[in-house]
């Protein structure tokens, strides 16, 4: 099925769920002009330890975070929402962790269907928990999937979860990962705006995107499409002398991003939102080093 076909069938689905579009709560969504531009979150997976949600609420929020992405395939709602509320952090969003396992563009319709299923449950969870976005990746080409079908299904399939989307108010964001699908910002801009909706647009990974290019390159031609951050370094150096992950071994602010010319690009397209780490956690201590190594490369005189 060609997309525009799909697209037609699903129009009056998607014109009638626009109208019922919520919006996340105000300590997720404004970014007013006299504050600072972005405004530090950090995965709950990078938070140490075996304590409890309320507990780690209560170390991101002493490190300096001002908000919360819940990561992983499992989401106890209720007890993240009573941790959220007992210490006043936020949650900002909800990453679709099953994105790798249960891909779009499988070649299996089974699988793709168990996609879409997680992708709508993980839209439905984050308007519970107040967040505004689900992270998406969209697809994956290997020697099973071609990059067309990759292409082809991932509209396809992530087309039928919109109607969701709409109706809770909640983005649909495409992150750039290591998974040979949307290897260019002209692709990635060109992939989001096929789909027509206001629910979908980018969630863009600085130190990602080190191996094959230059952040602030891709922030350029995305523009405002971007709607959120994970912020994580990569060194070239290290790539080239240990192998390819070992790229990520590396200090914010010590590897091969240019953090003054990604800042100048952010700045140059109106970017104001949310900065997610996305890099080694650990204990209070570790959590508290990588907020201050994030206000220095993100330009932030303080905390949040």
């Amino acid at each position: 099925m060609q997309r525009r076909t799909f697209l037609a069938g699903s129009a009056a689905a998607l014109t009638a769920a626009t109208t019922l579009r919520a919006a996340p709560p105000a300590a997720v969504t404004d970014f007013p002009e006299d504050a600072p531009r972005y405004r530090k979150g950090v995965k709950l997976s990078m938070i140490g330890g075996k304590g409890s949600p309320e507990e780690k609420f209560a170390i991101a929020k002493a490190a300096g975070f001002a908000g919360i992405e819940i990561d992983g395939s499992n989401r106890d709602v209720p007890a993240l929402l009573a941790a959220r509320d007992a210490v006043g952090l936020p949650i900002h969003g909800v990453v679709y962790g099953d994105s790798w396992k249960d891909r779009f563009s499988s070649p299996d319709a089974a699988i793709r269907a168990r996609a879409v299923a997680g992708l709508e449950q993980a839209l439905r969870d984050c308007e519970e928990l107040g967040g505004s976005s689900v992270l998406v990746i969209p697809g994956v080409v290997d020697e099973a999937t071609g990059y067309a079908d990759a292409y082809a299904r991932a509209e396809i399939e992530i087309t039928k979860a919109l109607p969701v989307a709409e109706e809770t108010g909640v983005d649909v964001l495409f992150e750039n990962v290591w998974n040979n699908f949307l290897l260019s910002p002209l692709e990635f801009a060109r992939f989001i705006d096929g789909f027509e909706s206001p629910a979908v647009g980018a969630y863009f990974d600085v130190g990602n995107v080190v191996r094959i290019g230059w952040p602030e390159q891709w922030i350029t031609v995305l523009g405002e499409r971007i709607r959120k951050l994970d912020v994580k370094e990569y060194s070239r150096k290290l790539q080239q002398s240990e192998g390819l992950y070992k790229g990520f071994g590396v200090e914010l602010g010590e590897g091969s991003v240019d953090w003054d010319a990604v800042r100048a690009a952010l700045e140059a397209i109106g970017y104001r939102g949310w900065a997610t780490a996305e890099v080694r956690g650990g204990d209070l201590d570790r959590l508290a080093d990588v907020a201050n190594r994030m206000d220095a490369v993100l330009g932030l005189t303080d905390s949040e």
